[in-house]
């Protein structure tokens, strides 16, 4: 074969050969998402007894608060106090909605433990090395941290209702989908929180625990804040979780028009973008 001719079909052959296309914008975004999302999803399918064990929390906090709520408030935060029944039902009512949020709460807030553990495998390194989306990483580990959680709610839900629990689907949809903006947000936080304290695990459970259950308590979740004192009354202002749970109880209730439901679609933007805005630094930094 001649100079020529070697040329000739190494020209050729450049010519043939398949362009690879790179994807941009928000196509590579939701791309990405999916594959992390995917990828994150299918370990929770894989062990599915850690998804139905996680169900005895909030059911032991409905079987336990429940009544104790029942018996103190009596007929029940605004509703009728009839019977026993209407009672039961008011109290469902207004606490189911609280559960919820805070069992997604809990999910999403360990998105970095699950991180930790892949920063002593070495396989976080291995993302990282990856072209994905450093926001898509982000979000899709929180998509599938709040996945498994809104079939929870469903359950939850679903148990409660011939308890007197009224279940309006399209507003309770709405609120889930709340409910999962809102935890994209934290679940960026609890990442950017483990990759923050990496090789320090300590430091990552100390702080998540030391915020989350303040948080929990003072955005009237399991108590009515209205029986407490002033100063928590105007720190729970200054709590986001105060604004979803007030939200989902709306939203719950059946009732989309209310300015409630509007503070809470702006407490989980601004949580989102927050929590995307920091995670998304702390992982850059990390490469």
């Amino acid at each position: 074969m001649t100079e020529q001719t070697r040329t000739t079909t190494t020209t050729t052959a450049q010519h043939e050969a398949p362009r690879i296309v790179t994807r941009t914008g928000p196509g590579k975004f939701v791309t990405d998402t999916g594959a992390v999302f995917t990828r994150e999803i299918l370990l929770v399918l894989r062990d599915p007894f850690t998804l139905i064990f996680s169900l005895l929390q909030p059911l032991i906090f409905l079987g336990l608060f429940g009544p104790l709520l029942t018996g103190t408030f009596g007929g029940g935060f605004g509703g009728p106090s009839g019977s026993a029944g209407a009672s039961t039902a008011d109290t469902l009512q207004w606490f189911v909605p609280g559960v919820i949020v805070m069992i997604s709460l809990f999910g999403t807030s360990m998105t970095g433990s699950n991180l930790l553990y892949e920063i002593m495998t070495g396989s976080y390194e291995r993302v990282l090395a990856t072209p994905l989306d450093r926001s898509a990483i982000l979000v899709g580990r929180a998509l599938k941290e709040f996945a498994p959680l809104l079939v929870q709610g469903l359950i939850i839900a679903a148990v409660c209702i011939p308890f007197g629990f009224t279940f309006h689907v399209l507003p309770a949809l709405a609120g889930l989908v709340l409910l999962g903006v809102f935890g994209v947000g934290v679940g960026a936080l609890s990442h950017a929180l483990a990759l923050a304290s990496k090789n320090r695990e300590w430091l990552f459970w100390g702080v998540q625990q030391s915020l989350l259950f303040p948080l929990l308590i003072l955005s009237g979740m399991m108590l009515p804040l209205e029986a407490g004192p002033s100063w928590m009354q105007t720190a729970a202002k200054f709590n986001p979780l105060t604004y979803m749970v007030d939200a989902e109880r709306v939203l719950f209730g059946g009732t989309f028009a209310d300015t409630a439901v509007l503070w809470g679609a702006v407490a989980a933007a601004a949580t989102c973008a927050v929590g995307l805005l920091v995670g998304i630094r702390a992982t850059r930094k990390a490469v």
